[in-house]
């Protein structure tokens, strides 16, 4: 029953993910076209193996390393990219599963349910970014936490410190992973002293597999300090030039407010600005929590308490842009799983205590209650994957920059078929859009404001706007602009002209 239960929730977390990928969310933000470009970077140049990308702001390498794979097999396109996101979420939901276990079978396939049909977890897993990995890492490390927790061994040490280090090779937030096993140690240290001594003796194991995975990175942040921690300093509230769109104080309400009454405004998060649990699902995370730490003299359930408060600081400290960020709270996502499945068994008990007063059977309360979370969390995925996919082009339209891929199709729909005769006038963030999706036939890419000495040499030049193209190369040739693509408002976004060579005047 329990192995039919869980592969119904995979399925349906495959669905959920894949379905109709080719369309939602459509067009292809910067940022997912640097992973790819990082990805063609690592098929196409020899002796090519990097552990941090500075570009686009710094990043782990580990997601660009999956994305090559997927290239190779599949080809390189925006789907592929986006698929591999999806598979590595398809993979957090088991990881979840296989974490949340330790605390039973009921708990284990509802935080299993929960993370298949989240809107928040559904969001992330169709977007091209490495984030989507904190939710599998995330899970295989709390995990492997427990597992050496429980059993201390050799191995299940070594599996600990290794999961532990693969946070350094995800994204910001998995960082504290280490803070997270030193602050249960001691609490173990404090509370369980039988089991602390049991897994000291296992501890060198822990460390110098967590040294070895950590090292390539580490080396990275010593070598490399500003590119490594530059963009996590740039985001942070002590930044005083970090650009926030509340003040400071505001910024932690609605953090703390995102499980029930805030969502996050940026459309590749979430879809319309809709909290991370809601009314409904709020109540069993609540009595989680309340149910872990009444039990909190077990380090299972200290464990994921601590995992609360620790993975609570990324997007409390991190105020740029806009609040609550949801990539920057992924760390929480198992254990806000952990919690859901674990309210399950506290609000049945609950149940069960009542109806005893009247007579009822505790047998029938229990199926009762596990029947009415089954259906509450199995109602809101569905909900979840609808909403997601009925979002209309205009609400994504600017979130994943259609009007870029206009452009880029626009720079190679030409009779030269694109490549260097074509000239595209577009900013360098942008243009990565360009040179992802048009790299089998790249065209010259300049920046806005750059003077083109003799634009006739080019066959096409295509740019956002017409005031792009008379600043490079002369207004006579921008007022023959023609409008390649709009918005779904109807505004141009995408221009485009064939210069034809200056005719000299007759004395």
């Amino acid at each position: 029953m329990e192995a039919a239960a869980a592969v119904l929730i995979v399925l349906a977390a495959i669905v959920v993910r894949f379905w109709a990928l080719q369309t939602q969310p459509g067009g292809l933000y910067p940022d997912e076209a640097a992973e790819g470009l990082s990805a063609q970077s690592l098929l196409t140049i020899p002796g090519y193996h990097p552990v941090f990308f500075n570009s686009d702001g710094g990043r782990e390498a580990l997601y660009a390393y999956i994305v090559a794979a997927v290239f190779k097999v599949f080809g390189s396109s925006v789907l592929t990219l986006r698929g591999a996101a999806a598979a590595i979420g398809v993979a957090g939901v088991i990881a979840t599963y296989v974490a949340v276990r330790r605390f039973g079978r009921g708990p284990a396939l509802m935080a299993m349910a929960w993370t298949a049909g989240s809107l928040w977890m559904i969001a992330v897993s169709r977007d091209g970014f490495r984030n989507i990995l904190t939710v599998l890492v995330g899970a295989a490390a709390l995990a492997a936490l427990l597992r050496w927790g429980d059993r201390p061994s050799r191995w299940s040490a070594l599996a600990a410190g290794v999961a532990v280090a693969l946070g350094f090779w995800t994204y910001q937030p998995l960082k504290l992973l280490p803070l997270l096993a030193v602050l249960w140690l001691l609490w173990m240290r404090a509370r369980e002293r039988k089991r602390f001594q049991s897994l000291v003796r296992t501890w060198r194991w822990a460390t110098g597999a967590f040294v070895v995975v950590v090292a390539p990175m580490v080396y990275t942040a010593i070598t490399d300090f500003s590119g490594y921690f530059g963009r996590a300093a740039f985001v942070s509230v002590f930044n005083s030039g970090s650009m926030s769109q509340d003040s400071y104080p505001v910024h932690i309400l609605k953090t703390l407010g995102m499980f029930l009454f805030t969502g996050d405004p940026n459309p590749r998060h979430d879809v319309a600005g809709l909290p991370l649990l809601g009314p409904i699902l709020v109540v069993p995370f609540l009595l989680g929590i309340w149910h872990c730490w009444r039990r909190r003299a077990d380090q299972g359930y200290a464990l994921v308490l601590l995992g609360l408060p620790v993975f609570l600081i990324p997007p409390l400290i991190a105020n740029e842009g806009g609040a609550p960020h949801f990539l920057r709270s992924l760390g929480l996502a198992p254990y806000v799983a952990a919690f859901v499945g674990l309210g399950c068994v506290e609000g049945i008990a609950i149940v069960r205590r009542l109806t005893a007063g009247f007579g009822g059977s505790e047998k029938a309360a229990t199926q009762a209650g596990w029947t009415v979370c089954a259906i509450a969390v199995t109602w809101l995925g569905v909900a979840s994957a609808v909403t997601y996919v009925n979002r209309s082009v205009a609400a994504r339209y600017a979130a994943f920059t259609f009007a870029d891929v206009a452009l880029a199709d626009a720079a190679v729909n030409n009779p030269t078929d694109g490549g260097p005769s074509t000239l595209v006038i577009l900013d360098s963030y942008d243009a990565m859009d360009v040179q992802f999706l048009d790299a089998g036939r790249l065209p010259t890419i300049v920046a806005p404001m750059t003077k083109i000495a003799n634009p006739a040499v080019y066959t096409l030049i295509v740019a956002p706007s017409r005031a792009d193209i008379a600043a490079s190369v002369g207004s006579g040739i921008a007022a023959e602009a023609q409008v390649e693509a709009t918005d779904p408002e109807g505004n141009p976004v995408v221009f485009s002209v064939v210069p034809q060579p200056e005719v000299p005047t007759l004395p």
